[in-house]
């Protein structure tokens, strides 16, 4: 299960941007995409001092970090980009709340899109926007960038645009990257309540709590985003072309949804729990509706057979059970015994007491 509380490395009163490594973190690796009138460069990053070099003859660096244990290479990216200190902070803490902060010569944002490797979490994407540059830090490799990357090597739009609609594409495709993920959930709810309506004894009630704290944690990751990009889009900074501001306002609207669905999925799930112990509820009236039919036809069958199982004398007195001496009182003493079940059935058939429902004709 992964862990999902907070967590801060950095021991109380420390100095401000201070970076502190998590033994926990995955291995730091630096891959660089940049295109321009060059052409388009893609290889790993071997130091930070080749980015200046990186920035002078390409119009747009990509700087796509994976994993931050390694905090000495993330203060030397920060250092060879000018980056702040209290971001750089904020990257290595990596249970940030989404938000967009304006460092004057560069932009800061957190968001979070979701693992992966599908276990159930989501995982902090930090990203430092630039004149002609995008640095991103991820918590571990793997990502939903892959269709941007490609976008990229084929020379599509985004060639032609600048490193802020580079963070709108990334952005856009950790948003979209939700929506699988809630269609998972929406699927398992569906199972459950199913399961719940008409199998409650096969439903298990950790399978609940896990699609609720599934939920949850989405919740927790979309509802800041989408705030995150409403400030974004009220930011007046150069950084960010006009053009890209249309399309930021359609990934805002992809968080709308999200966060419809998201609600719509929580409210279903939090009823499962009521609907799961209705229906135990209502099959054990059922269960007890046929154990009290049962024994309440079965009360006079024993009253006749305890008052023929009585052991007086006949010889003693002609009314000491005389149909004992009968040549029909056995058959006599069955037939009243089915003749009694027999019409208890009827009465209770016609009262609607058997059955699934009862009958509407009857109070």
């Amino acid at each position: 299960m992964r862990r999902w509380h907070l967590r801060r490395r950095a021991p109380p009163g420390a100095s401000p941007g201070t970076l502190v490594a998590d033994p926990s973190a995955h291995p730091t690796s630096v891959r660089v995409m940049a295109w321009g009138r060059d052409g388009l460069h893609e290889a790993p990053l071997e130091s930070p001092a080749e980015i200046p070099a990186l920035l002078e003859r390409f119009d747009v660096t990509w700087v796509d970090v994976q994993g931050v244990r390694d905090v000495e290479r993330v203060r030397a990216l920060g250092e060879a980009l000018g980056l702040h200190a209290l971001a750089l902070e904020d990257v290595v803490n990596v249970h940030q709340r989404p938000k967009i902060e304006d460092f004057e010569d560069h932009l800061f944002i957190v968001a979070r899109m979701p693992l992966a490797d599908g276990v159930s979490g989501t995982e902090q994407v930090a990203m430092f926007l630039g004149e002609r540059y995008l640095v991103t830090f991820q918590e571990r490799p793997g990502d939903c960038f892959d269709p941007v990357r490609q976008r990229a090597r084929q020379s599509s739009r985004l060639r032609g645009q600048g490193p802020d609609y580079l963070a709108y594409a990334l952005l856009d495709a950790g948003v979209d990257s939700f929506f699988p993920v809630l269609e998972g959930a929406g699927e398992r709810i569906e199972s459950l309540e199913r399961d719940a309506t008409e199998r409650p004894d096969r439903v298990d009630m950790a399978r609940i709590q896990a699609v609720k704290r599934e939920l949850l944690i989405l919740r927790r990751a979309v509802w800041p985003t989408r705030e995150m990009l409403a400030a974004f889009l009220r930011e007046e900074s150069t950084l960010v072309d006009p053009r890209t501001r249309v399309y930021l306002r359609d990934c805002y609207d992809h968080t709308v949804q999200l966060m419809d669905v998201l609600e719509t999925y929580r409210e279903v799930a939090s009823g499962l729990v009521e609907l799961y112990l209705s229906s135990l509820s209502m099959r054990m009236n059922e269960v007890m509706k046929v154990l009290t039919v049962i024994a309440t036809i079965f009360i006079p069958l024993s009253f006749l057979a305890g008052i023929y199982g009585m052991n007086f004398d006949r010889d003693a007195s002609p009314w000491n059970m005389p149909e004992l001496g009968w040549v029909y009182g056995y058959p006599f003493a069955l037939g009243l015994m089915v003749l009694v079940a027999a019409v208890l059935l009827g009465y209770f058939w016609r009262r609607g007491w058997l059955g699934r429902a009862a009958r509407r004709d009857e109070p």
